[in-house]
């Protein structure tokens, strides 16, 4: 019923950057939460950046100053800007979605594919 399309990964040279898109699609009322996870090799899935629905960031403290999420509602898309890029932010990363549907208002959670960013030499 929805889903989430992603771009933007790649691999890329420490200190270079990169600009990840997620766009959602379906039976779309409203979007509450949008934003970004990512998991490394061996680790869990964390919190990279997350716009809230009364427009507020959030950011793990591993990316604050060098990573900026934005939205644009009308068009059901979340932007991750990554710059300075290091090799420990390499990972997989998830958009993620808090989606109120048109069809009785229903609220669900949906996840992207995953793109993979890999930094390094």
């Amino acid at each position: 019923q929805v889903q989430l399309v992603e771009s933007g990964g790649g691999l890329v040279q420490p200190g270079g950057s990169l600009r990840l898109s997620c766009v959602a699609s379906g039976s779309i009322f409203s979007i509450n939460r949008m934003g970004w996870y990512r998991q490394a090799p061996g680790k869990q899935r964390e919190l990279v950046a997350v716009v809230t629905g009364d427009g507020n960031t959030n950011y793990d403290d591993s990316v604050k100053g060098r990573f900026t999420i934005s939205r644009d509602n009308a068009k059901n898309t979340v932007y991750l800007q990554m710059n300075s890029l290091k090799p420990e932010d390499t990972a997989v990363y998830y958009c993620y979605a808090r989606v109120r549907h048109t069809a009785g208002l229903r609220l669900d959670a949906y996840w992207g594919q995953g793109t993979q960013v890999t930094v390094s030499s």
